[in-house]
């Protein structure tokens, strides 16, 4: 049995401690430390419960620590700040960052998406909860014809926007309508977020708009549906709510550009929690950390094989 690869977790809040419990399960890789800067962390306490080192020193704890130097790959779920102080240490150190905050050091990255584009990336961002949910769904119609528009809505349960989310709205949007351009393919992206009060909490749920030149509409459901059967192979919460809608539309007229005939698709998503460390309803921080590990898998398994 070939040995699980050593990783470390910056940040013991809430992501980056059911980050921690997906790691415990994965077949190669295995969680060493857990870095937090509150030694009264009761992320870093269950980290030491499970037997897993921690610090509450941050990156210099972590620098310090027994081990360092076989650990391959730092996950960061610490804040945009935070990781642009992070990120040349790690650089300088040839560890593989992979970024869950706002900072976008590296490449935007969606696993389904644009692995292959930045398998050698020494960082790597993990874009947006909503982009997580919503960029399959543009990148797999833009596999298969023009899409001249994306626009996303991603509803959240309020109880699961804790401060960095509140405080990041802006970063939030402008973030993924980049990356719906830069990763789904779409010509202009739009993105926007709701922070639901209702109570009980609800699910995630995303709606992903599209306008597309003509195609085979059976060729482009078939597309979205194995896109969100990828998706699901490791976020097992993420479901369509019902089939994609595609409609003919006429005489659509894009800012700066003539009129044209395409299709219309409206895509609704839904992203249940596996509960790992956080609730079922906050599926939006559990497909950041699904996503997340799954890349971390990809990347390190790409240099292994270099």
């Amino acid at each position: 049995m070939t040995a699980r690869t050593p990783v470390a977790i910056l940040g013991s809040g809430h992501i980056g401690t059911d980050l921690l419990m997906k790691l415990r399960r994965s077949p190669t890789l295995a969680p060493v430390m857990l870095v937090g800067i509150d030694p009264e962390s009761p992320g870093l306490a269950r980290a030491r419960d499970l037997g897993v080192a921690t610090t509450h020193d941050g990156l210099a704890g972590l620098q310090a620590a027994e081990g360092w130097d076989d650990i391959a790959l730092v996950f960061d779920a610490t804040s945009a700040r935070a990781h642009l102080a992070h990120a040349p240490v790690l650089q300088a150190a040839g560890k593989i960052a992979v970024d869950l905050t706002p900072a976008a050091v590296g490449p935007y990255c969606v696993p389904i998406a644009n692995l292959d584009a930045h398998r050698g990336a020494t960082n790597v961002n993990m874009v947006t909860c909503g982009g997580q949910a919503t960029i399959p769904i543009v990148w797999a119609a833009s596999q298969h014809t023009r899409v001249r528009y994306g626009e996303i809505v991603a509803s959240i349960s309020s109880r699961s926007a804790g401060p960095g989310t509140r405080a990041n709205i802006d970063e939030f949007t402008r973030t993924t309508a980049r990356a719906i351009e830069q990763v789904g393919g779409a010509e202009r992206g739009k993105a926007i977020i709701v922070l639901n009060p209702a109570d009980p909490p609800l699910l995630m749920r995303d709606t992903v708009y599209l306008l597309t030149d003509p195609m085979d509409v059976d060729v482009l459901r078939s597309a979205i549906e194995d896109a969100v059967a990828q998706v699901a192979s490791y976020v097992p919460g993420y479901r369509l709510v019902q089939p994609p809608v595609i409609d003919a539309v006429q005489g659509v007229a894009m800012p700066g550009e003539a009129p044209f005939d395409g299709l219309k698709v409206t895509v609704l998503l839904e992203v249940e929690g596996a509960g790992d460390w956080l609730p079922a309803y906050a599926g939006n921080l559990d497909i950041m950390t699904s996503a997340a590990l799954r890349m971390g898998e990809l990347l390190v398994a790409g240099r292994e094989r270099a």
